[in-house]
């Protein structure tokens, strides 16, 4: 039986994460040369467009832009009069010139202050058009030619417990998600499932329990079925939130916004992020999102009106992050902080004839913070591939969207090439996306240079836990199993959540197992250390 079929996920709350166990640890990557960076406490912010945005509506290819107002006669951004696009740099060459959307007066802002990056034509090498599964291509790490770095998985997660893999539980999540109420697949790990806490709809200054909120306690008396498992799994789930109610709530009382954020479900996602970042919780990724991209018709509302959806979603997505990044410079956080927005496809480069657009290929990702190098990444897409033999698609990938990731997980946070490898592979090319990586992504003054990334650490591999623990959740028996060989002893130690020692033991195991009556141990969350000829692996376990 696989572990995953022993731990049920909960849709109503994620499940716990791995974090620091002291603040110190983050810095475990790095080897003590004088000139690196401080990267102890930077965070990703990730923004998903759900729905697929329209690149060529949003980013406006000025070199090409007789072709693409005889491709979009009556949804086109005007080059003239009070509603044309934005110029957004004169100095750069022809190939590269793009007008934005009027809506995004915050995107020129933060361009002209250097902290802002437009990647050009994203997807990967076998675009999926359709929604469900080419989100979960982005969320899993795929790339439309195979699964071979997983479906039930997340690059989030995996990321995230490599990375992260010899560090002690704490009293916060790793990851925060708001925005959607479903629990993310990216964050999804081999062995600790999920790895975000999701805060959707619930206040941060007081937080949540998931029991209450299904109409009071529990049955005493669980029954022995799958629903009664589940319900087992939800109660233990509920004890683990309330376990970082205290953190959060402390975090968010403790933190602070230094700027009026526009009232809108962006702003207020992001408003929410800055001051829980604030207010110091340790928490590394963040999760937003903002949907209603998927613009078949009403894309604007009448022939040569630039207004309707889209020019709203692009208005709440430019003000969001604008306000965002001036709450955190204003309380000198951005040195930390680097974002990205991503949507799952692009839409045609025709339109419709319904004021709309439908799926597409290829989406333009826009990167944003001080950290980041300001500019553009690639050329204009080429509006010739779309003929009518091809649906009107443009279809040239430029950056695979994982070499963003790839660039931010090693030049920003630090991964070395194993974690990167393990975390996502380049299956089409055979290649390392670390030989992949966008050059001019991060400023040189934060990137974490190549000779302060430890690459000698032990190489991760898929697959690379060789004991299993369960069940898990347990009541009182909970069993160490040996899953790739036969073992005749193991050596572990179990730590409580606040990282103290409790047991520190080797014992003969039978048949590759050894059965552990922990009965006298309160209900709560326990990691077991085991020893692998000199190495360690982390399992998080529940007793119920």
């Amino acid at each position: 039986m696989k572990r995953r079929q022993f731990i049920k996920l909960s849709s109503a709350v994620s499940a716990v994460a791995l974090t620091p166990f002291e603040l110190q640890a983050a810095l475990k990557s790095f080897l003590p040369f004088a000139n690196c960076p401080d990267i102890s406490n930077r965070k990703l912010v990730l923004i998903n467009l759900a729905g697929a945005n329209d690149g060529l509506n949003t980013i406006i290819p000025l070199n090409q832009y007789d072709t693409y107002s005889n491709l979009r006669p009556t949804i086109k951004v005007p080059e003239t009069g009070i509603n044309k696009y934005i110029t957004l740099d004169g100095a750069l060459p022809d190939n590269q010139q793009v007008g934005l959307n009027p809506a995004l007066v915050g995107f020129k802002s933060l361009y002209d202050e250097g902290i802002f990056r437009i990647m050009q034509s994203v997807g990967y090498p076998s675009q999926n058009k359709s929604h469900f599964k080419s989100t979960d291509l982005y969320l899993t790490g795929n790339d439309g030619n195979s699964a071979l770095n997983g479906v039930d998985t997340g690059w989030m997660g995996r990321f995230m417990e490599l990375f992260y893999s010899d560090l002690i539980i704490e009293s916060f999540p790793l990851a925060i998600e708001i925005g959607s109420n479903k629990t993310s697949l990216g964050f999804h790990a081999e062995d600790a499932h999920g790895l975000s806490l999701n805060i959707t709809g619930q206040d941060p200054a007081g937080f949540y329990s998931v029991i209450n909120g299904l109409g009071g306690m529990p049955p005493l008396n669980i029954p022995n079925s799958d629903y009664g498992e589940q319900l087992e799994f939800i109660k233990n789930t509920d004890a683990l939130s309330n376990t970082y109610a205290a953190a959060i709530s402390t975090a968010f009382n403790s933190g602070q916004n230094d700027v009026s954020y526009p009232d809108t479900d962006l702003s207020n996602q992001l408003k929410t992020v800055a001051r829980l970042i604030s207010g110091d919780l340790k928490s590394k990724v963040y999760m937003v999102r903002i949907s209603g991209f998927d613009t078949h018709n009403a894309q604007v509302q009448a022939s040569g009106d630039i207004f309707g959806k889209h020019h709203a979603l692009l208005q709440e997505l430019s003000e969001a992050i604008k306000y965002f990044m001036d709450d955190i410079k204003s309380q000198n956080l951005d040195d930390d902080i680097v974002g990205l927005t991503f949507s799952e496809f692009g839409r045609k480069a025709r339109e419709n004839g319904s004021l709309g657009t439908d799926h597409g290929e290829i989406a333009p990702m826009f990167v944003f913070g001080k950290p980041v190098a300001g500019g553009i990444s690639g050329t204009n897409p080429n509006l010739a591939e779309a003929i009518d033999s091809n649906n009107y698609q443009i279809q040239t990938v430029q950056y695979d969207y994982r070499q963003t990731f790839a660039t931010l997980l090693q030049d920003f946070l630090g991964a070395n090439n194993s974690v990167i490898d393990a975390t996502f592979f380049n299956h089409s090319l055979n290649d390392s996306f670390t030989n992949l990586k966008v050059g001019e992504l991060i400023k040189d003054s934060f990137s974490v240079a190549t000779n302060c990334i430890n690459l000698t650490n032990e190489e991760i591999t898929e697959g690379k836990n060789k004991w299993f623990i369960h069940p898990n959740p347990f009541k009182n028996l909970v069993s160490l199993t040996c899953l790739k060989e036969d073992s005749d002893s193991v050596s572990y130690k179990l730590f409580n959540s606040s990282g103290i020692m409790l047991l520190d033991k080797t014992e003969a195991v039978t048949n590759g197992q050894l059965d552990l009556c922990l009965k006298n141990l309160a209900s709560a969350l326990y990691v077991f250390q085991i020893d692998v000829n000199g190495k360690k692996e982390l399992h998080k376990v529940i007793k119920l």
